[in-house]
């Protein structure tokens, strides 16, 4: 019961010097941030971010429900990544982490 006194009086002594510095601190931060957030640069790199999980979300969405599906023992649907990643489990995984890991690495050095 003394610790919880103790912790509570904590958070309110905190609390309490917090709200009278804090405000100024908090604007100081928020603006910082918004620079940050709105520099060109950081902007390209948000962009190319973007065009890159549009194009590899269906990838990754087929892998993980093929793989969801062999794991509950249903059998995975016609789609063309199913049969790549169908012979073997092992083989499969490693075959579609390599080839996406091969294929970001050099894609993102050079843009």
């Amino acid at each position: 019961m003394r610790g919880k006194i103790l912790l509570l009086t904590g958070l309110a002594v905190g609390y309490v010097f917090g709200a009278k510095a804090g405000r100024e601190k908090y604007n100081q931060l928020k603006d910082s941030a918004e620079r940050l957030w709105n520099d060109p640069r950081v902007k390209q790199r948000v962009d190319q971010v973007e065009d890159f999980v549009k194009e590899k979300a269906p990838e990754v969405a087929g892998f993980v429900t093929d793989n969801a599906k062999k794991v509950t023992g249903n059998k995975p649907s016609g789609s063309s990544s199913s049969s790549s990643t169908g012979s073997t489990a092992s083989t499969g995984s490693s075959t579609a982490s390599d080839s996406s890991t091969g294929s970001t690495g050099p894609s993102s050095t050079a843009g």
